[in-house]
């Protein structure tokens, strides 16, 4: 299993918050929930039983039916699945639990009883018919699972430099073209691949770039069907695939009627919600009075959308074809593409921020006297202060809204940073910082 930063919050779980609360892994499909859940349970109980939901038999899922006597329960699940169960030494693990949303419901019960840990893993979990009807246990301790971010692909792929990078960030000098060039690269390597734990695999395996896209186009594949599980007409999918061309198009916000090809409706705002719960995609929300309650000032209706993985970007990118030519992953790797792929790049900081679970935020206003506006790409919230970003894929020398941005809300702006490709380097108060070191400066926040 690769090293994730998931498992160390389930150790702080199991050390601070079982039994009382069951651990509820949520996030999209194929992000490495199961998997971290079952190592977990390996190295850290006695003995565990893992029931998938996904994939279960007529008999195990009969047992179910004596959940609310838990005597008769744990009796039975012994029995069916050969696993004994040792109290305070075991751990039940519910795989896919969004399946069964009455033995979600009966998490509460289970964990009064006390005498086992328990671990919840779902996708679509906030779905509205996934809860319908039953009524939630506030005895869950939520736990997101993303995407690898930069650090666990790094882990994955063996590649020992990323304290490297966090020194070099804190000498808050020039790191030197060479190396900056050499560090871009490795950090194109994963724009390219992304943190989906398949397509990781994949790479680390030897396949080439053409076999890791075909694994990341199954990936999309798979939420697309999804979607059509959850909506028949196909409009979420439709809204997930429109991603690319809208950040494309350097809109101010998101356009369900670009994706739908109609005037928006109700349903479709519904659409829209279901969208956001499946955690395939980051919002990224408008906020109309820049502060330092970022969250308090968010426009509900004005958001761009990114793609969770910037693996699954790249590839959506490039979908129209029946597969995406080697080619133009070298061409990525070498910053050799012709287009300008600004948006890839956002992609990728949006990424980062919500890696570290944060939301994220932008801002748009009006200019005076024009038909133009400004926008600053993101906004971060740095103690009592704001930390307005930036994001470049190229030329840094433009960068009218972070100015303009810092000088109408200087009261609240702490400093102002372009990322880009670049090497570090200063532009009187604006600092230039190469995308690879987001991380550290989340750090410091």
């Amino acid at each position: 299993m690769f090293r994730r930063k998931v498992y160390e919050e389930l150790v702080d779980w199991k050390k601070n918050y079982a039994p009382k609360y069951a651990a509820l892994l949520e996030g999209a499909r194929r992000v490495g929930k199961s998997t971290v859940a079952e190592e977990f349970a390996k190295e850290n109980y006695r003995t565990y039983i893992k029931v998938d939901f996904a994939n279960i038999t007529k008999e195990l899922l009969d047992v179910f039916g004596d959940i609310a006597n838990q005597k008769v329960f744990f009796l039975r699940l012994q029995a069916v699945t050969g696993i004994t169960l040792y109290p305070r030494e075991s751990v039940i693990i519910f795989d896919e639990i969004q399946r069964q949303p009455i033995v979600r419901q009966a998490i509460k019960y289970l964990v009064a009883d006390g005498t086992y840990d328990y671990i919840e893993t779902g996708s679509l979990i906030s779905i509205k018919k996934n809860v319908k009807d039953i009524v939630i246990p506030s005895e869950e301790h939520k736990i997101s699972v993303y995407p690898m971010d930069y650090e666990e692909f790094m882990w994955a792929i063996g590649n020992n430099t990323y304290p490297l990078l966090r020194d070099l960030y804190k000498l808050d000098s020039e790191v030197g073209n060479g190396t900056n060039r050499k560090l871009m690269k490795d950090f194109r390597i994963y724009m390219a691949v992304g943190g989906m734990p398949q397509a990781v695999e994949a790479y680390v395996n030897g396949k080439n770039f053409s076999e890791i896209d075909r694994v990341k186009r199954d990936i999309i594949d798979l939420y697309i069907d999804d979607f059509k599980k959850i909506d028949s007409s196909g409009l979420i999918g439709r809204m997930y695939e429109s991603i690319p061309s809208q950040l494309a198009t350097n809109k101010k916000r998101y356009m369900i009627s670009k994706a739908t090809g109609k005037r928006k409706t109700k349903k479709d705002v519904e659409r829209m919600s279901d969208l956001l719960d499946s955690k395939t995609v980051i919002p990224c929300y408008n906020t109309y009075n820049p502060s330092i309650a970022l969250a308090q000032s968010r426009d509900e209706d004005t958001f761009k959308l990114y793609l969770s993985d910037i693996g699954l970007f790249t590839t959506m990118i490039f979908k129209a074809s029946p597969k995406t030519d080697e080619n133009v992953y070298t061409k990525l790797l070498g910053d050799k593409l012709p287009a300008d792929l600004g948006y890839l790049y956002e992609n990728a900081v949006a990424q980062m921020i919500t890696a570290t679970n944060r939301s994220a935020f932008y801002h748009t206003w009006n200019k005076e006297n024009s038909t133009h506006s400004y926008e600053v790409d993101f906004l971060l919230q740095d103690k009592t202060k704001l930390l307005p970003l930036e994001v470049k894929s190229s030329a840094i020398k433009k960068h009218e809204s972070i100015d303009a941005f810092c000088k109408k809300y200087s009261k609240y702006v702490s400093r102002s940073i372009l990322l880009s490709q670049k090497d570090v380097g200063k532009d009187n108060n604006l600092k230039l910082k190469p995308i690879y070191m987001l991380p550290f400066i989340i750090e410091e926040l």
